[in-house]
């Protein structure tokens, strides 16, 4: 804690359970602001009792909200939504005190958010079953879509705001109720996020919001009452949420990291492949699981890419997200500092040739939590560098001679999140789409995130499940079929 700041200048973070704000009597911990390293806020570890009781009120609202017409359900989200961007400047301050994102990142996962709160007001017309007349003779048959009961919801700190709309509103919009469990990092977004959606008319225990960390999830992942998990993190806490859900009987969608590739052909455009991969590799400061971890360049184009990516990284303004001009924010604690910077370490100890130091920017000697783009050039595809998550503002370039080579250091990560190609050729492009291994591909794209209306669907390590978030996987994943046969006597 702050030598300068005292427990009682400390904000706030209650729970939200059975429609009411709760003071947890669980002990506390301190969030800090990632561009200066003050503290901010007391955040508390709910208790086993406080858990069970958030499960217990969303278990008692579910018969009634199950049965609410899916319209009158939609209408409330449709409140929401408005209530939401009333409040949008809010959150967007939030958002970069909490994670140390920058305005424009702030405000470009807000809008994302949003999409998936106008999906779920789509739920009518998706949650539609299926009718065939006459299956047999005077026999009918016809399909419905139910909601499963309590959900529940793990999310990350790198997108306090937006991640967790890929979750709650489609499954209340399908008749379930939640509990919502945000990362201990950035409680105080979802906090928000949970009491305007009572203001807009969410009835008592529909959206309960509880703090904490693996003891918390543990008591959410057992409990007997809660029918699916929905979770976004590392593969190694998302393999153990999925193993442990379903040994408890759970549909579970466990959502894990990635090492996310962008190929980049000799024929590509340089200006715009340059603007993309900074975006993708430095933006968010490389914290959010489609950012370009690996660059792999082909043939000639390796020299003047890395020249101009060092050039570009050299005017990349990093500071604190709340001023205009800042281009790259802190990453979210100096424990991720930290391991962000025993990888350079690694790197150089590899054998790896640091085209730019980022350790060495000014702004990582003051305050906040800072590490400046580095870029790491000639890294053996073998190396951990290059097959390990760093999640953080560090681009390695690995060299190879065609696509092949490149489709080839892909396949071998154990991830599957997303990879990109740059090119002006259909047939490249078209090669690379039918052949990567990856589950989000893009074409001369940065950060090929999907529209809310598309899946995220990574592959391999990056996702355990069968139904991935958002998309029609997320009706699915958050309803059950009921299948009537019927008969009526002449």
């Amino acid at each position: 804690m702050s030598t300068t700041t005292s427990a009682i200048d400390l904000k706030s973070c209650p729970l939200f359970i059975n429609g009411k704000s709760v003071v947890s009597r669980g002990p506390k911990d301190v969030q800090y602001n990632p561009a200066t390293g003050e503290a901010v806020a007391e955040v508390p570890r709910s208790t086993p009792e406080e858990i069970s009781a958030a499960i217990e009120a969303a278990h008692n609202a579910f018969p009634a909200w199950s049965r609410m017409p899916v319209i009158q359900r939609c209408k409330i989200l449709f409140n929401y939504r408005q209530l939401l961007e009333q409040h949008a400047d809010e959150f967007v301050s939030l958002i970069i005190e909490e994670n140390g994102k920058t305005i424009e990142e702030a405000r470009g996962s807000f809008d994302r958010g949003i999409e998936c709160v106008e999906f779920a007001c789509g739920a009518p017309t998706l949650m539609m079953g299926d009718t065939v007349e006459r299956v047999g003779r005077d026999v009918d048959g016809w399909s419905t879509r139910n909601g499963i009961g309590v959900c529940v919801g793990v999310t990350p700190f790198n997108f306090p705001f937006m991640v967790p709309m890929w979750m709650f509103p489609m499954a209340i919009a399908c008749g379930n109720t939640f509990v919502l469990k945000p990362s201990d990092k950035v409680p105080r977004t979802a906090v928000r996020m949970v009491e305007l959606a009572h203001e807009a008319g969410l009835p008592a225990g529909v959206l309960n919001l509880v703090h904490g960390a693996k003891q918390a999830v543990d008591c959410l992942l057992t409990d007997a009452r809660v029918k699916a998990v929905s979770f976004v993190g590392s593969s190694a806490v998302a393999k153990y949420i999925y193993q442990t859900a379903a040994n408890n009987g759970k549909r579970v969608q466990a959502l894990g990291g990635a090492k996310n590739h962008t190929v980049v052909l000799p024929d590509a455009e340089m200006k715009s492949t340059v603007n993309a991969i900074m975006g993708s590799g430095f933006g968010c400061a490389g914290e959010r699981c489609l950012a370009t971890s690996v660059v792999v360049a082909v043939g000639e184009i390796a020299d003047p890419l890395v020249k101009e990516l060092v050039r570009a990284a050299d005017n990349l303004r990093v500071g604190a997200g709340c001023e205009a001009k800042t281009q790259m924010g802190p990453v979210v604690t100096d424990e991720a500092r930290k391991r962000i910077l025993s990888y350079i370490e690694l790197a150089e100890k590899e054998g790896a040739e640091l085209a730019r130091d980022g350790r060495k920017d000014p702004v990582c000697k003051g305050g906040g939590y800072f590490v400046g783009p580095t870029i790491v050039d000639k890294v053996k595809p073998s190396s951990r560098v290059a097959q390990e998550e760093i999640f953080g503002p560090v681009l390695s370039i690995v060299r190879v001679k065609n696509t092949k080579e490149a489709l080839e250091v892909i396949s071998k990560s154990e991830y599957g999140n997303a990879a990109s190609i740059f090119t002006r050729s259909g047939g490249a492009a078209r090669e690379f789409t039918q052949n990567v291994t990856a589950g989000m591909v893009g074409i001369n794209v940065g950060v090929p995130a999907p529209v809310a209306f598309f899946s995220f669907s990574g592959w391999k390590g990056s996702f355990f499940g069968d139904l991935h978030a958002l998309g029609k996987d997320a009706v699915h994943f958050y309803t059950e079929q009921r299948v009537v046969t019927c008969r009526w006597p002449e």
